[in-house]
């Protein structure tokens, strides 16, 4: 790792070091560590980063043109994160790197507000969640988020959240006064309901039980809220069995949708994977082998079966179409609610 010259600070206040700020794309670093329980052996690089909102690249595909990213890294350690790979752009480790290094953009409300703020701004739809996850335990110490909302419900600026964290329930009085005048959209990442694969290969995250509380208690708020059920992953998630205990803990969780997404395998998450799955499920490397040999994606035939499967479930426990969940406008004595914005991250890949 190239940080090795950073002062590192144990929860002081630090000093700013300018060394690496180029790759982070950001004014200045500050490298802390943190001795708790939560944080033990987890790294932050604190940036004040010179930019919030990103446009994604038309090449994506992805049905959101406008980003924003509090975070670089992750704490979830889910072992099959696409995001790994962009640890590589800032010299940083895609494996325990990108676990434990994870990098701060402490002055990211600031930075929106002012962005949202210039004319150049449209007041497009902003996706979060869409890299990693803003509502990761970094994020119960650095508190980005209620200021991002409340910049985003300011400019009446629309925007919707992917989560595996339960902290976006902190929020959830900002999510509302957001949803009085704009549209809010939240999708809550929950692939399966299996508590021995969950431990393996989502060892950071919050349980699935965990996260369809979320999504029950966001949905009695008057927040719709959808599950993005992913991934299912090949061999190990994807029996009938497993898949109908999914949609119909999902439909008692008062999900609006869900939309499946089978796992697919970039590179930096395919050999992280691959090593995980060698030491855990070595009967399945030469499976996974041949369904992967055609490069990232599982084949055409089976994402179809999956989510043919996965819609004949939902149908059969009354979940509604299969879209990115229930955002909407909560109606206030004044205005009357606005159309339903069926919102982008439907298709967002984890």
């Amino acid at each position: 790792m190239r940080w090795n010259h950073l002062t590192e600070d144990t929860g002081t206040e630090g000093r700013p070091n300018t060394g690496p700020a180029a790759l982070f794309g950001a004014d200045s670093v500050v490298t802390r560590t943190f001795d708790t329980p939560e944080f033990r052996g987890i790294t932050f690089h604190e940036v004040r980063a010179r930019s919030i909102v990103n446009r994604v690249p038309g090449a994506s595909r992805m049905p959101f043109e406008w980003t924003v990213n509090p975070y670089r890294g992750c704490s979830h350690a889910c072992v099959y994160c696409f995001a790994r790979k962009t640890h590589g752009y800032l010299d940083l480790d895609t494996g325990i790197g990108f676990d434990s290094q994870i990098v701060v953009k402490t002055n990211a409300p600031e930075l929106l507000r002012r962005e949202l703020g210039s004319r150049r701004w449209t007041g497009a739809h902003i996706a979060m969640g869409t890299n990693v996850d803003c509502y990761q335990r970094a994020e119960g110490r650095y508190r980005l988020m209620p200021g991002i909302i409340e910049a985003l419900r300011e400019h009446a600026n629309p925007f919707s959240i992917l989560t595996k964290g339960t902290l976006i329930l902190r929020d959830l009085p900002l999510l509302r006064a957001a949803a009085e005048v704009t549209e809010v959209g939240i999708s809550v990442s929950v692939g399966f309901t299996d508590t021995a694969l969950w431990r393996t290969v989502e060892p950071g995250t919050p349980s699935p039980a965990a996260r369809l509380n979320v999504v029950r208690t966001l949905t009695d708020a008057g927040i719709g809220c959808g599950v993005l059920m992913a991934p299912v992953i090949p061999f190990l998630g994807d029996s009938p069995e497993q898949l109908r205990d999914t949609v119909r803990a999902v439909a008692e969780a008062g999900a609006t949708s869900v939309t499946p997404l089978v796992l697919h395998l970039r590179p930096g998450a395919r050999e992280w994977f691959t090593a995980w799955l060698g030491t855990h499920h070595p009967r399945l490397v030469a499976r996974y082998e041949r369904m992967y040999a055609g490069g990232s994606y599982a084949p055409t035939w089976y994402q179809r079966r999956i989510t043919r499967q996965v819609h004949e479930l939902a149908a059969e426990y009354g979940i509604g179409p299969s879209r990115a969940g229930g955002s909407r406008r909560i109606p206030t004595p004044e205005r009357p609610a606005g159309p339903t914005h069926t919102g982008p991250t439907q298709l967002t890949l984890l």
